[in-house]
């Protein structure tokens, strides 16, 4: 009878421990906590921009090198890659890392793009700025505008290469926003994945190889560039691509001197939790909406709704079960009303927090019937028949 009672606990035990373990499978599990050694970072999907995590994302830091990401698009779109440059004193005499150009030498805007790029060259960003620009100061002028209008507001350029300056200065968030920007340009994109090139001046050939060790570290590495300087120790700006969404991570500040590893190694950790953790998943995936409002002034008519948009997101499983979608609309509406008339709006909310907003529409006419409408049909029915034009009579 004991051993009964014995294999029957045990049995019991081992059924429940089951369950327990069951039950904690199926629970939403919450991203373990991300910690790098970076002083300002940040991680942000490339098609949304949409910030998947941070650490001082918003404060003001230099940002040395990976500036050129911003020299880089302004020279694109405002140059012609075929253009001669002749090469200044001041160009020149720019500080180490440099190509060696030499005063009069003359080259093509294209090969300086890629020593920028691939190679980080300062004389080369001097003297695509001078060619852009007219000066270098104007040039940076036209870089912090640009900033600006991408909605980089805390960024300001002194600087076409990265050099230490009093007001040279960017945040992660911002820097991550300029790489998107940049990355949606095919010319960018083409320059910063080649691995190397050969170039010519008029004097010379040049022989330049890709820094970017992010290339050959993680699978669908796609750019953008590393940075160093003494203030703003070793930086670097990622983006990688796997199956449905892009990624980009900036690291500031991470690791000084001869730790020339911490940036590679924050940038991973930024990038594989941001692939462990996040997926696009659909949020609004039906633009119906079962909700419809009656229409005064008409003939006891409804508005039918739906979403102007579907909405799909990169989340992680506990953001997705946060979210709440609220309909603000109104009780009634006045006729008439049109289709794709805005009538509200939806609001998304991801852990309390407002994510996003989308209008909601009407999706059938509704005319108006009422005295005024009456009285006017009746008129013009009796103008068309005289041959004259229509009424419109005031309101009353």
């Amino acid at each position: 009878m004991k051993n009964f009672i014995l294999i029957y606990f045990f049995a019991f035990v081992f059924v429940f421990i089951n369950i327990t373990n069951i039950n904690a499978s199926d629970k939403v599990k919450e991203p373990k906590e991300l910690i790098v050694e970076a002083h300002g970072a940040i991680l942000i999907d490339e098609k949304s921009g949409r910030v998947l995590w941070g650490k001082n994302e918003e404060e003001q830091l230099a940002m040395a090198s990976t500036t050129k990401i911003m020299t880089a698009i302004v020279a694109i779109e405002n140059g012609n890659m075929d253009d001669i440059i002749k090469i200044s004193k001041r160009a020149t005499r720019s500080p180490k890392v440099k190509m060696n150009l030499s005063v009069d030498e003359e080259i093509k805007l294209e090969y300086l793009m890629y020593a920028l790029m691939l190679q980080s060259f300062n004389d080369s960003a001097v003297a695509i700025a001078e060619h852009i620009g007219g000066s270098v100061e104007d040039f940076c002028k036209m870089m912090t505008q640009k900033a600006k209008e991408i909605g980089a507001y805390n960024t300001s350029f002194e600087t076409p290469s990265g050099l230490d300056s009093e007001n040279h200065y960017s945040t992660a968030h911002d820097m991550a926003i300029i790489a998107k920007y940049a990355l949606e340009n095919s010319e960018f994109v083409k320059i910063i994945n080649t691995r190397n090139l050969e170039v010519k001046s008029n004097k010379r050939t040049y022989s330049l190889m890709n820094k970017n060790k992010l290339l050959d570290l993680m699978p669908g590495a796609k750019g953008v560039k590393t940075g160093f300087t003494g203030k703003a120790g070793h930086c670097f700006v990622g983006a990688v691509e796997r199956e449905s969404i892009s990624l980009i991570s900036v690291v500031l500040g991470s690791g000084w001197g001869n730790n020339k590893k911490q940036k590679w190694i924050d940038t991973k950790k930024i990038l594989d939790f941001g692939f462990e953790n996040f997926r696009y998943m659909d949020v609004i995936v039906n633009k119906e909406i079962d909700k419809n409002i009656p229409v005064e002034r008409s003939r006891n008519e409804i508005l039918n709704l739906e979403f102007a948009e579907l909405l799909s997101m990169p989340l992680s499983n506990e953001e997705f079960e946060s979210i709440e979608i609220v309909l603000n609309i109104p009780n009634f509406v006045i006729a008439p009303v049109k289709n794709g008339d805005i009538v509200g709006v939806s609001k998304i909310y991801i852990n309390n927090k407002l994510e996003k907003e989308i209008e909601i529409i009407a999706i059938n006419d509704v005319n108006r019937n009422d005295l005024k409408t009456s009285i006017e049909k009746i008129l013009n029915s009796w103008f068309d028949l005289a041959g004259e034009g229509s009424i419109v009579l005031p309101e009353f």
